[in-house]
Formats: C-alpha cells, sequence, structure tokens
C-alpha cells in the first residue's frame, strides 16, 4: 500500500489517484459478486472501499469520475439470461456506519424537508437481508416476469426460476392491476449447510457462504436446478405501481404481507434517531440466532409523501440508509513509522506494522493521520485517546470498519517497551532537505521545496498523465518515475518534446527495459493525440491545489476558452477587482479554491511551466451547457433569506433543472435575486447593483410551480 492517508489530508492528485484505484477495485468486486456470484472480497471490505470512495468525492467532488461507482448499481448482466429494463430504477442505499451517521442522515431529512429537529418523523428499521435483489412483475394478479437487479436499470430475467421458490407467490387476489414487488432472495443458514452437504457428498463445489448459494442458484440456466435449491424471499419495496399500496412504507408492507408475501416480522415503526439505533442494537443482539444472514440494518422515511418529496440522487434515495455492522478490531505491534511526500508537499505518517488479519485482510500499513495524531491531540490541542501517544513498538488497535485503508484507534501503554521514547515529527522534508512548515490552521506539515523536491515533482506529473487530466496511454505512474530519474520528463511540457530530444526517438527508447520499437513509437502516437486537449480536462491537469474534475468544468463552461480563463486569471487579484468577483460568483468557486488558481498563475516558476506546455498544445473550447426552454434558463439566480415554499437545497435543484445558473453570491451579473425573509447584506447589494429582487411567490409564478 503505497498511500494510507486519511481523506481530509490528501491532496488532489491522491485523491484523483485514490479514485481510480477504488473505481477499478469496485468494479471487480461488483463483477465477481453481481455477475459471477463469486465474491473476492468481504462485505465489509466493500463497504469500506464504497465509503472510501464517497469520501473522497465529498471532499473532492472535483475529482468525481464519469463512471463514478457513485453513480453505478449492481454490475454488468451475465450472458446467458435475457435483458429486462425496469420501469422504476433498483437502485443502491447510502451506507451508515455509526450513531453520528445515522443522526446525520436524519439531519439532511429534516433540513432537507424545512423541519425542526424537534419536529416528528417517523422511520421504518428492518434488517437488511444478505441475499440476492428480485424484482417480480405482476400484471392482472398474475406473476408475469422476474428479474434481477442487474445495473439497476437493466435486469436478467429469470422468471421460470423465480416460480420456483415457495415464498413467492404465483397469483395474487386483491392487488393492484400493475404491480411490481421487490425483495431479497436468500437462503436459511440450515437450508445452506445442509446444500454444502449434498455439494459435497456428490463430489460437486461447495458455496462459500449462503448468499452466494442463494444467487448461483437462482441464477441458473437450467430453472430444474433452481428448483432443488432451497431458496427463500423476503419483500421489502415495490416499483410499478397501478395505484398506490397505502400511505406509508410501513402500511404498504402489511399490505404486502396480506397479499401473501414473506415480510421480515422485525420490521418497526421507530420515531427519530434514537428510536432507530435502539432498534439497530435489539437486532444486533439477536443477529446470530435469526437463521439467516443479516448486515445491518435499513432505515427508510415512513410517509410515502415526504418520500416523493425527498427523491433521489443519481443511484440512491435521499430517503433512505443502511446502518452497517461494524468491522473487526485487532491488535499488533508498531514497528516503524515512515513519512511519506505528497503532490502538495503533506508530510504524512505511515504506521508499519507487524501483518496482522483484520476483517479477513492482512494488514501491514495503516494511517497515523499527522503529528497531533501520533502526539495524542486533536488539532485545537485538546487530549484524544486519554491524551495517550503512539511510539514506535507500542501495541496498537487496527481497524478497517468504514475505510478502505487501515486506521490506528487505540494504543496500549502498558505494554510499551521501557526503551520507547515519543515520536520526533520531522521539520525537514526526507525527500529534499527543504523546511517543513505547518501553517497557521492547518494540520499537516509540508514541504517548502516546491518543484525542487523529487517527491512533489513527480506526484504532479502522475497527475498530469493521469485518466481524467491528458490520459496518455503508455505513460503511467511508472513510467513517469523513470522517466523523471532519468532527467527526460521534468515538467509537463517536456512530455510534448520527447520525439523531438530523442531524434527519431525510436532507436533510443526501445533500447530502454520494456520499451520496444512498436512500444515507443505508440508512446509518441499517443502523446501526438493528446496535444489537442479539453479546456476543463487541461485545467484539471495543472494539478492546482482544491481545483478537481467538477470545478475544472465549472470553469471551463464559464470562460469557454483558454485565452480566456488565462487573461482574467492573469488579470485577478486576490480579493479584489472585478475578475475576483466574476471568478468568486461562479457557483461552486469559492474564495479558497479562487485564492489557489489565481495565485498559480501569478506565480514566476509556475506560470513560466504552464505557458511552457500550452505552446504545445491546441486547447478545445468548452461549449455553454445545451439550452432548456423555461423562462429562467440561461439566467444567474441567487437565493437569499429564509423560504416558506420550499428547502434551499430544493429550490436549488428546481432552478438547475429549469437551465438557470444558481449562484452564491451577487455581482452586475446575476438577473434574479430571490429573497426571502431575513435577506440581508445581498439584497442591499442587488438593489445596489440593479439587480432585479422577487420575493418566492414571485419566483415560483416565474417558474410556472405556483
Amino acid at each position: 500500500m503505497t498511500d494510507v492517508k486519511p481523506v481530509e489530508e490528501l491532496s488532489q492528485a491522491e485523491a484523483r489517484r485514490e479514485l481510480d484505484r477504488l473505481a477499478r477495485q469496485i468494479a471487480a468486486a461488483n463483477r465477481a459478486y453481481h455477475t459471477e456470484d463469486a465474491p473476492e472480497i468481504t462485505d465489509a471490505d466493500y463497504d469500506a472501499l464504497k465509503r472510501r470512495n464517497a469520501a473522497i468525492e465529498a471532499r473532492f467532488p472535483g475529482l468525481k469520475r464519469a463512471d463514478s461507482p457513485t453513480e453505478q448499481v449492481g454490475a454488468p448482466l451475465a450472458e446467458g439470461f435475457a435483458k429486462v429494463r425496469h420501469d422504476v430504477r433498483m437502485l443502491s442505499l447510502e451506507n451508515a456506519f455509526g450513531m453520528s451517521d445515522v443522526a446525520g442522515f436524519d439531519d439532511r431529512v429534516r433540513k432537507y424537508l424545512g423541519l425542526s429537529p424537534q419536529s416528528p418523523l417517523l422511520y421504518t428499521a428492518e434488517p437488511k437481508i444478505d441475499g440476492l435483489s428480485l424484482s417480480l412483475r405482476y400484471e392482472g394478479g398474475l406473476l408475469v416476469r422476474a428479474a434481477t437487479r442487474g445495473d439497476g436499470e437493466t435486469g436478467e430475467n429469470v422468471t421460470e426460476n423465480a416460480r420456483t421458490i415457495a415464498d413467492i407467490p404465483k397469483v395474487l387476489s386483491g392487488a393492484p392491476d400493475l404491480l411490481e414487488v421487490r425483495g431479497e432472495v436468500y437462503m436459511a443458514h440450515a437450508d445452506f449447510a445442509a446444500l454444502n452437504a449434498r455439494q459435497a457428498a456428490g463430489g460437486e463445489k461447495s458455496f462459500a457462504n449462503p448468499r452466494n448459494a442463494a444467487a448461483g442458484s437462482l441464477r441458473q440456466l437450467d430453472a430444474a436446478i433452481t428448483a432443488q435449491r432451497p431458496l427463500r424471499f423476503f419483500a421489502y419495496a415495490w416499483g410499478a405501481l397501478s395505484e398506490p399500496l397505502a400511505d406509508t412504507q410501513s402500511g404498504a408492507i402489511a399490505r404486502l404481507a396480506l397479499l401473501g408475501f414473506q415480510t421480515n416480522p422485525l420490521m418497526q415503526v421507530c420515531d427519530g434517531p434514537e428510536a432507530l439505533l435502539d432498534h439497530y442494537r435489539r437486532i444486533e443482539v439477536q443477529r446470530a440466532t435469526l437463521g439467516y444472514d443479516i448486515d445491518g440494518v435499513v432505515y427508510k422515511v415512513d410517509d410515502l409523501a415526504l418520500q416523493r418529496r425527498l427523491g433521489f440522487r443519481s443511484s440512491t434515495p435521499r430517503w433512505a440508509i443502511a446502518h452497517k455492522f461494524p468491522a473487526e478490531l485487532a491488535w499488533t505491534r508498531l514497528e516503524a513509522i515512515d513519512i511519506q511526500v505528497g503532490r502538495t508537499g503533506a508530510l504524512s505518517p505511515v504506521a508499519r506494522l507487524v501483518p496482522v488479519t483484520v476483517g479477513g485482510v492482512v494488514v501491514a500499513n495503516a494511517t497515523l493521520h499527522n503529528e497531533d495524531y501520533i502526539a495524542g491531540r486533536d488539532s485545537r490541542g485538546d487530549p484524544i485517546r486519554g491524551g495517550r501517544d503512539i511510539r514506535v513498538g507500542d501495541w496498537v488497535q487496527v481497524y478497517r470498519a468504514g475505510d478502505v485503508i487501515p486506521k490506528i484507534a487505540d494504543v496500549d501503554p502498558s505494554r510499551r517497551p521501557q526503551d520507547a521514547g515519543p515520536y520526533a515529527f520531522p521539520v525537514t522534508c526526507p525527500r529534499c532537505g527543504s523546511d517543513a512548515i505547518r501553517e497557521a490552521g492547518d494540520s499537516v506539515r509540508r514541504c517548502t521545496g516546491g518543484l525542487i523536491c523529487p517527491a512533489q515533482a513527480v506526484e504532479r506529473l502522475k497527475h498530469f498523465v493521469s485518466r481524467a487530466a491528458f490520459d496518455i496511454e503508455g505513460l503511467g505512474a511508472k513510467q513517469v518515475e523513470a522517466f523523471y530519474e532519468d532527467g527526460l520528463i521534468r515538467t509537463p511540457a517536456d512530455i510534448f518534446t520527447l520525439r523531438d530530444r530523442f531524434g527519431s526517438g525510436l532507436q533510443q527508447l526501445r533500447n530502454r527495459e520494456g520499451w520496444g520499437e512498436k512500444s515507443a513509437e505508440n508512446l509518441f502516437a499517443a502523446i501526438d493525440d493528446r496535444r489537442r486537449i479539453p479546456l476543463n480536462r487541461l485545467i484539471f491537469a495543472l494539478g492546482m491545489r482544491h481545483v478537481g474534475e467538477v470545478s475544472a468544468s465549472l470553469l471551463a463552461s464559464h470562460y469557454h476558452s483558454w485565452a480566456a480563463f488565462e487573461a482574467a486569471m492573469t488579470a485577478a487579484r486576490v480579493g479584489e477587482g472585478p475578475e475576483w468577483a466574476e471568478l468568486t460568483a461562479i457557483d461552486g468557486v469559492g474564495d479558497v479554491l479562487a485564492t489557489s488558481v489565481v495565485m498559480t498563475f501569478q506565480q514566476k516558476r509556475e506560470r513560466e511551466a504552464i505557458d511552457a506546455l500550452v505552446a504545445h498544445l491546441q486547447v478545445q473550447e468548452v461549449a455553454a451547457r445545451a439550452p432548456v426552454d423555461s423562462a429562467v434558463a440561461g439566467k444567474t439566480v441567487v437565493f437569499t433569506g429564509t423560504l416558506e415554499r420550499m428547502t434551499r437545497a430544493e429550490a436549488k435543484a428546481r432552478a438547475e433543472a429549469l437551465g438557470a445558473k444558481v449562484a452564491g453570491s451577487v455581482s452586475a451579473k446575476t438577473d434574479y435575486l430571490v429573497a426571502g425573509p431575513g435577506a440581508g447584506s445581498k439584497a442591499a447589494k442587488a438593489t445596489e447593483l440593479g439587480v432585479t429582487v422577487i420575493g418566492e411567490d414571485a419566483w415560483l409564478a416565474l417558474i410556472g410551480t405556483a
């Protein structure tokens, strides 16, 4: 493991590489789990991967990939089954791993709905079955189709197999004319043990766990084999309906039970997060005696009208969350503390451990966050772990819950060697010897060497050629490191002069280990292909601190061309002037990001490197977003004060859907300021600039939803 930093200390380049790796790992895990029914990692590890990915995207929204795992559900379909397109997508659930996550979920729901913390808000809580999701379509009371979740939009037709499961009714009485019932196919522990015994007796391969057995049994091409497997089904949701089942989640589940479906008897209606956690603990205690596998508890807003109002994100509903059970902990000895240097110069401590198994995975490295964490204090100087510091030779507790990168949770001072002294965090860079300083308010100590520090230079080059940036085929991280060490590439511009500096290029490059004439020519061709680059990719590739993929796209969409962007950033001054005002008025661009971009263009060495690079490029303009036919399409809107008929999040989402640009501050380019009660300085500035100020009712009338 080369990078064990916590999310809050990752640089953008480091986060970008993490997301690349996580996307590959999660995609492989999805294929193994959903398509091949042979998972290669534990559920806890999979959850950790997904949560790590989500945490990085939350901190660096600009780095979010087009194929982000958070935008995907399930995996590609296996061959051998007909495809079924779901009328209503089968989505996944956001995960919670602790009390704070559950409280945060409740808080987000209330804020979105405009409810106070004291307002009653009912949820359902039920065990999360560890099986295979299945959708059952009934027309006129008859089962006409059964489909797996697949990728969420398209599943596999397993109708004949589903008909063999006793828990699935073939005919319904009193059901809506169209009813899609959704639930989980699973296998009980006793049935699983009996099946594996039969498999062994017949000389056939045993299944790894009940979930694998259930998934593999349901997805047999021969339904006769499925009929021999002891599969069961719990109903817990629905898709397409010709008429509502009930007004509440709990009422709808009760209706499904009356129609003949098996529903989980442990589902309970709870008022607020404390009641949810109480029920979670009760289910956790019963977990070992249930007779089937569960990996958490699912919470859903009970009122279906509120569910509809909350709606969905790209791949998860806002009104539900899965509270997963915790992963394992383990104790081991800390053998050494190493310091890694990232692209922005951040010094990150890494624990080298006596290998130990945690959650089914052997762990030899773990993050130590920063110097404060090692010393037993937080960034404010307050004690953590009771003020106990961490020293080489200590016995430490390692955990992996909620994060793919192992972490040190605690230390046992009673087992500390007598000669173990406090760890002295370095004040100079271990790579270049430059001073490593810690600025006020920053939890990270950073090398001041800049481009003279090989660690920073190499990491910046790796970022430059990464997939979301220039994505030069044949020039990956290993090649960048090798070329840098040999002095062939020191700046991005050097990449585009590589062929010229090699002469013909072929003879010199093919003599290098791992290179031949074909691979050398392919590399030069790939470099030439990237001389034309879209503006957003170029901005992202520059590796400016705080600028990710999304923010690079925001900047590109606003300025459209490199000439306009470069001129604006050259003229801008931090905190003042029209260029600064225009930059910070872009929705999603705050003072921190804007300062980083402006300062990059005003640093002599950085600017020289950028100018040298652009001289080799043809930067493609980025077109504005496709127009939307509405009264506010293309208009810039700012919301201020308290909105009474919708929450701020709803108002923003509605405006953007209608083609408007929602900004965070008022400028001369603002078209409308929508002001509710309590509007202050923004309203005054709008009046001063002659911006149209309207109330919430007028806004709703304007967009046609009054």
